[in-house]
């Protein structure tokens, strides 16, 4: 009979895991790629918000507001809107279409699609949506008017996380990071569903359902596109492209807010074969187009954009900020993300994880949750969404959850930065030893364990 293995390793996967899960070596690779390109945009999103802010308070700011105001677009057909409104609902419709291929991916073939490793992120997202909402409206509770801003503080902004990362030089694990990105893309996911939810006031049927028929035939397409029809990924994008662009403006008139449909249809698109457990090249292939073409066009323009039109504000000398900061919305708002968002992480996760009797990989300690719930604590582009949907453009409370938004992300990235530094020196050898590859077949060994 052979010695039973009493390590704790050994023991952790026999009472239900170790947590993060480092994964597949092709996850790894994957994500690694796509944190890079998040980096990326992570920089142009905070240039671009700078730039805004600067400008708003220059002596040119009339020339800003001028154009975020200016309007364009076909009346006719309800889009006549201003650059703004174009940034906020149609190009962070890109933005959702590969949050919607992501959310798939993760499902179909990622971390997500088994219980065992999804439960953790999961309820980790949920307390981290939670705790924050709680904070909020217990602050903002006395004016019973500011509750409708309840979901601004829970949202978390991966490209600007990352590139904190990038900018301190944190050699975070690649286990954090997978649990990272997964915490972001549930977190997105619960964002969708608030707005569809929470922020639709009226819907008009007729639009909605020939919206809905057009994303079917869109569905209908990516799946059957060379099985039925013979086309290359790159054919299928050129056919695919005006069909989307038609549903999102349906979407767009029948009152939901339009990212809803970039969503959907970044649900329909095929990541994996049909048979179980094996992935097909053919049915991948247009996943990928559509990541190949699309990430660099969400990350390197259109979110910068939106942060650029949605993040200018016009504090008002020290008068106004003083002012922004004693309204119950920004104290709200920087108490959700500055304290809700780690604390909901780490207490959700923590609890999690004893009640499934998972252990924290033996080379992570508990501080190193609580700088992933820090660094999830940088909520930006959908939070200035939801601000944008919670207060009309002309009450001041949208221009003090702005400020505060800015505000608390500054912070909670300064806070993850001292935090993730002190453990830079351990992540640096965790690191060194995940890339050994003692046998040369170019997988390292902790994949092939």
């Amino acid at each position: 009979m052979a010695p039973i293995d009493r390590s704790p390793a050994a023991d952790a996967v026999r009472d239900g895991g170790i947590f993060p899960s480092r994964g597949s070596y092709a996850e790894a690779l994957r994500i690694g790629s796509l944190l890079r390109k998040e980096t990326v945009g992570g920089a142009l999103l905070v240039l671009m918000a700078v730039s805004a802010i600067v400008w708003a308070n220059s002596p040119w700011a009339a020339g800003y507001f001028w154009l975020r105001d200016l309007e364009v677009g076909y009346a006719p057909w309800h889009l006549q809107l201003s650059l703004g409104a174009w940034a906020a609902d149609g190009l962070l419709a890109i933005f959702f279409f590969l949050v919607g291929l992501e959310l798939k991916r993760e499902f179909v073939a990622g971390d997500l699609r088994r219980f065992r490793t999804a439960i953790v992120p999961i309820t980790a997202a949920a307390g981290g949506v939670v705790v924050p909402a709680l904070f909020y409206t217990a602050i903002a509770a006395q004016a019973p008017e500011l509750l409708r801003g309840w979901a601004i503080p829970t949202a978390t902004d991966i490209a600007f996380a990352v590139a904190v990362l990038a900018l301190i030089g944190s050699h975070l694990p690649g286990s954090l990071r997978i649990f990272l990105l997964t915490l972001a893309v549930v977190d997105d996911l619960i964002a969708i569903v608030i707005i569809a939810v929470f922020y639709t006031e009226t819907i008009v049927i007729p639009p909605l359902l020939i919206g809905l028929a057009v994303i079917a035939l869109y569905g209908t397409l990516a799946q059957l596109y060379r099985r039925f029809f013979h086309l290359r990924p790159a054919a299928a994008w050129l056919i695919l492209l005006p069909i989307g662009m038609v549903a999102w403006a349906f979407v767009h008139a029948s009152g939901i807010h339009a990212t809803i449909a970039g969503v959907l249809l970044g649900f329909t698109i095929p990541v994996r074969h049909r048979r179980r457990d094996e992935v097909d090249p053919d049915d991948a292939g247009l996943a990928e187009v559509f990541e190949h073409r699309f990430r660099p066009l969400s990350a390197g323009f259109a979110v910068p954009v939106f942060a650029f039109f949605s993040a200018g504000v016009a504090v008002g000398g020290p008068e106004g900020f003083i002012a922004a900061l004693t309204d119950p919305v920004t104290v709200g708002i920087l108490v959700g993300l500055v304290v809700g968002k780690p604390v909901g992480i780490l207490a959700a996760t923590w609890i999690t994880t004893r009640i499934r009797g998972i252990r924290l990989a033996p080379s992570l300690r508990w501080v190193d949750i609580a700088g992933v719930g820090l660094l999830a604590g940088i909520g930006f582009t959908v939070s200035l969404l939801v601000t944008e949907l919670s207060f009309a453009a002309a009450d001041p409370h949208q221009d003090h959850a702005k400020v505060a938004i800015l505000l608390a992300s500054v912070i909670a990235a300064a806070f993850a930065a001292i935090l993730l530094v002190t453990r830079n020196r351990r992540y640096r050898r965790i690191t060194v030893a995940e890339n050994v590859d003692a046998d040369g077949d170019g997988v390292p060994d902790v994949y092939e364990s």
